[in-house]
């Protein structure tokens, strides 16, 4: 059996054009596999093509080319088994008006031919939160009731592999809480989780890894960690004893006065070190109050990346 949880290799969607208009290639030959009992990052503008390659996982959208195995079994060769394998929260609430909670797990756990004996749907209900709203019909749940309940029926076969498709877009704080609570039990008991999201703290404090896919291609893929290595960028934050009349020069460096008092200095430390930039601020006659550094964040990579490769 394959390490991986999924395997992608060179996989490529090309959209026929409408009459006159050239095809759209929204997956452009991406290779990439991620390891089982990961929690790893797809991230990307919009347009980029996650939406694409999370429905060619989940069976809905059919690749142009190339090779998908999802824990081990072909796409092609083992479809029944490769798609039991993964269960998929989607983005959009598509979920029947008339359907209870318990029943929406229970038509959805028959769609993937689990036997009566074998469901779980109270056990799942419990988990996100839904077991005093069991019966009650889904038209009459909140919108962040409606996003739980997504998360359930994707849970109903049991999958080695979660995937998130934005799942905490538009949502309360509570509700976001209780979904990364979630995931980590889910990671902990050894189900490896594919998240999208926009919110780039969300991947950040949650993934292990990440990938950032733009215009159909993967850009970057590495450790959390690494990828926030990548920036050379620092910044070193002054707060001076009395208010700032002349901003601190110096070659390599960018000042900025913020609204607090503040003084933020940039610099990049391959060319300035952070002793030259004190004595830049020693020399415009500011005295230190307290002086702190800033790391650089994921959407400092994100936005270098997707920048200089669109």
């Amino acid at each position: 059996m394959s390490e991986d949880a999924i395997r992608l290799e060179s996989l490529r969607k090309t959209y026929k054009g409408r009459k006159g208009q050239p095809e759209k290639h929204a997956l452009k030959g991406v290779d990439l596999n991620i390891p089982r009992g990961s929690v790893f990052g797809l991230l990307g503008p919009n347009g980029a093509g996650k939406s694409t390659l999370i429905n060619i996982l989940a069976g809905l959208v059919k690749k142009t080319s190339g090779r998908v195995s999802i824990w081990g079994f072909d796409q092609d060769e083992n479809p029944r088994q490769s798609r039991a394998s993964i269960g998929v929260m989607p983005q959009e609430l598509n979920l029947d008006p008339f359907f209870t909670p318990r029943g929406a797990l229970e038509v959805q756990a028959g769609l993937y031919g689990v036997p009566k004996a074998d469901r779980y749907s109270d056990e799942i209900l419990r988990m996100i939160g839904l077991e005093d709203k069991a019966e009650a019909y889904a038209r009459t749940l909140s919108g962040g009731m409606r996003r739980r309940l997504l998360l359930g029926k994707a849970l109903v076969h049991r999958p080695n592999i979660l995937v998130l498709d934005e799942p905490t877009a538009g949502v309360d704080i509570e509700l976001r809480q209780m979904l990364w609570d979630n995931i980590r039990k889910l990671n902990a008991q050894g189900m490896t989780i594919i998240l999208t999201t926009h919110y780039l703290e969300e991947a950040e404090e949650m993934c292990d890894e990440i990938a950032i896919i733009n215009q159909g291609s993967v850009v970057a893929r590495d450790t959390t960690a690494n990828m926030l290595g990548r920036l050379d960028g620092r910044a070193m934050v002054v707060h001076p004893a009395s208010p700032v009349e002349t901003l601190p020069q110096g070659p390599g460096i960018e000042t900025e006065l913020r609204p607090d008092g503040s003084v933020v200095l940039r610099y990049r430390s391959q060319v300035t070190t952070a002793e030259a930039v004190l004595e830049t601020v020693r020399a415009a006659g500011i005295s230190i109050r307290d002086v702190k550094t800033e790391e650089a964040d994921l959407e400092d990579v994100f936005l270098s990346l997707t920048s200089s490769l669109g």
